[in-house]
């Protein structure tokens, strides 16, 4: 089964309103450019700056980037002025920095916010405690070139699917607690990314908008 046949058969399992980020990263342009050209795929995510700059530059220029790698706030100035979407926000600094270069090419930039909700500890994310400090924080409401979407998480990575479901049920249950107490009045915020090729169908059980498939489309190689 080529890439285009395993991405079509993704596509069949999944309700309407989730959307598939085709995780590129590694994966040669050409690849890419299949997708695109084929079955019309315009949303892919990658996870290192310069890989994810390198591909903007040469690929068609209504591919929407989304950046799911863990960020450095030295790096945010390369992405900020085409990337559509920051899956992995996971600290006030780096939203801070995010806004700043936003303000310097007048540009609002969409992000998620990452929630550790895996048992590894190399994971990334926020704890609950420090989300809510956050929001609570008068800083973070001055913040004007950045715009809240949603949420992201990691499932630990076994073979355990209760394990797997019970951290995508917490992220779902930190969504809507950040929804009622933060965003009611934002229909924008409604993204609930988690889940990628092992167990995106469990995460699409449990509530999530954007599944992040790489190995399920473009192969192991």
């Amino acid at each position: 089964m080529n890439l285009v046949d395993r991405l079509n058969e993704i596509r069949n399992t999944l309700p309407s309103n989730v959307k598939i980020v085709a995780v590129s990263k590694t994966k040669p342009a050409a690849s890419i450019e299949i997708l695109y050209r084929e079955i019309g795929q315009r949303i892919f995510g990658e996870n290192r700056v310069l890989e994810l700059e390198s591909k903007y530059k040469i690929l068609p220029t209504d591919i929407d980037w989304h950046f799911i790698g863990h960020l450095q706030t030295n790096k945010v100035k390369n992405i900020v002025p085409f990337v559509k979407l920051v899956h992995s926000v996971d600290s006030l600094k780096l939203l801070i920095e995010i806004n700043k270069e936003g303000i310097k090419i007048n540009r609002c930039i969409p992000c998620l916010l990452q929630f550790h909700i895996a048992a590894e500890e190399t994971k990334y994310g926020f704890s609950n405690d420090e989300v809510f400090r956050m929001l609570d924080d008068n800083l973070f409401h001055e913040l004007s070139n950045i715009s809240v979407k949603g949420v992201m998480g990691m499932a630990t990575y076994t073979e355990d699917q209760h394990q797997i479901r019970t951290e995508f049920k917490t992220l779902f249950s930190i969504f809507n607690s950040i929804k009622s107490r933060y965003f009611a009045r934002e229909p924008n915020f409604c993204e609930v990314s988690m889940g990628m090729s092992n167990d995106y169908q469990l995460a699409v059980e449990e509530g999530s908008t954007i599944v992040r498939i790489g190995s399920g489309i473009f192969g192991n190689d």
